[in-house]
């Protein structure tokens, strides 16, 4: 909007110096020079009104208005996931919603995603139809609007581990109860109450046993069978903020504690991908015989589809076997061909095509957390009328 006065304002500069420069001229061309100008401004606010009318305004409207006409309690969970393109993900997402509104009645529920990535390949319709999710900062500031203004707001990590994803949920909140845009009502963030529900395995000595136990109950037949390799994200290990990558170890101790048949490797965690899973799998003897693949991931989304299912294997040449990258990865092969490939039964039969979101036993851990935080003091990140 200033953008605008100002141009304005110089467009009436303007105006008032051609009408000076030809006060004397005929008073026809004054006139002519006046509807010229005027012509001109119009054309400059339609400009002005296309450039002030960005993505991130129309986004922040969009939010705006789902929650003005959804609107039904005066507190809220915002459930929080990395993100997807996948019609089952959604899926997953939209049953999660409602399983929130079920066990959190005085609660409204919203979904985001935290994964400028996948917001923007859903909006295009990467692999279904398209669909809007937006980042945490467009609810947040959506709930401080006026008329809407929740007296508390719940926020849901629907990470698995507490680690890079985390941290921007948190780094969210903190600009959030800060008033980063100073567009905000200063005196309503400081009396809002903010709550935050932490990652699936946040904890190692209370949350790593119980998902080993509820997994155990779920494969426990599969198990009996054969190896069931879960398949985790896992952080770059220059993204590994709160050194969260030893979950996947944790998770694996304790799940062999119940069977020597599980094993936890990562798409993105040095030294636990693929190839160490099998690694592994040959000290502890397992040298054959069936491979179940699951996602240990919130969803079955692109990872789940392609780098455990898929039916890529661009790495294997027959004689030669795989090519592993300078960190032992071997690229271009999905979980199922690659262990194919090594003589185990792994094929479509054997892939897991649910994340943890669709087993109710963990969905369940993931609610305790959020019970655990809305029975908690609320976080202490307003700062903004109180600099240190």
């Amino acid at each position: 909007m200033k953008i605008k006065h100002l141009l304005m304002a110089a467009m009436a500069l303007v105006l008032a110096g051609s009408i000076s420069s030809c006060k004397d001229d005929d008073p026809k061309e004054v006139i002519k020079e006046v509807e010229v100008i005027k012509e001109v401004t119009k054309e400059v606010e339609k400009i002005v009104e296309v450039q002030v009318k960005n993505n991130y305004t129309q986004y922040q409207d969009a939010v705006n208005d789902n929650v003005a006409a959804n609107k039904k309690h005066e507190k809220v969970i915002l459930l929080v996931a990395f993100g997807s393109t996948w019609q089952e993900a959604y899926e997953a997402f939209d049953a999660t919603v409602v399983a929130y509104k079920e066990a959190f009645p005085e609660y409204d529920v919203f979904q985001s995603f935290s994964s400028a990535i996948c917001i923007n390949r859903a909006a295009a319709g990467e692999n279904v139809a398209p669909r809007n999710f937006y980042a945490p900062p467009f609810w947040l500031t959506a709930f401080a609007q006026d008329g809407i203004q929740y007296e508390e707001i719940v926020i849901q990590s629907l990470q698995v581990i507490p680690g890079e994803e985390y941290t921007r949920v948190i780094n969210y909140i903190k600009d959030f109860a800060n008033n980063s845009n100073a567009d905000l009502d200063d005196e309503y963030l400081s009396k809002v109450k903010l709550k935050l529900g932490v990652p699936l395995l946040q904890d190692y000595e209370v949350d790593v046993p119980a998902v080993a136990n509820e997994l155990h109950k779920i494969f426990k037949d599969r198990a009996d069978e054969g190896v069931v390799a879960f398949m985790g994200h896992g952080n770059p290990d220059l993204y590994d903020t709160y050194k969260a990558n030893i979950r996947y170890t944790q998770l694996e101790e304790a799940l062999q504690k119940l069977s020597t048949n599980y094993f936890v490797g990562t798409v993105d965690m040095m030294d636990n991908f693929k190839t160490n899973v099998y690694a592994r799998m040959q000290t502890a003897g397992k040298t054959s015989g069936k491979v179940f693949c699951a996602p240990l991931m919130s969803i079955d989304g692109d990872h789940g589809h392609n780098d455990m299912a898929g039916d890529d294997d661009d790495n294997w040449e027959e004689g030669k076997g795989f090519s592993p990258n300078k960190e032992g990865e071997v690229e271009d092969t999905s979980w199922k061909m690659y262990f194919q490939h090594l003589g185990y039964e792994c094929n479509d039969d054997t892939m897991i095509d649910k994340g943890l979101l669709e087993w109710p036993t963990i969905l369940n851990i993931w609610m305790k957390h959020t019970k655990a935080a809305i029975a908690g003091e609320p976080l202490e990140f307003y700062h903004s009328k109180n600099p240190e």
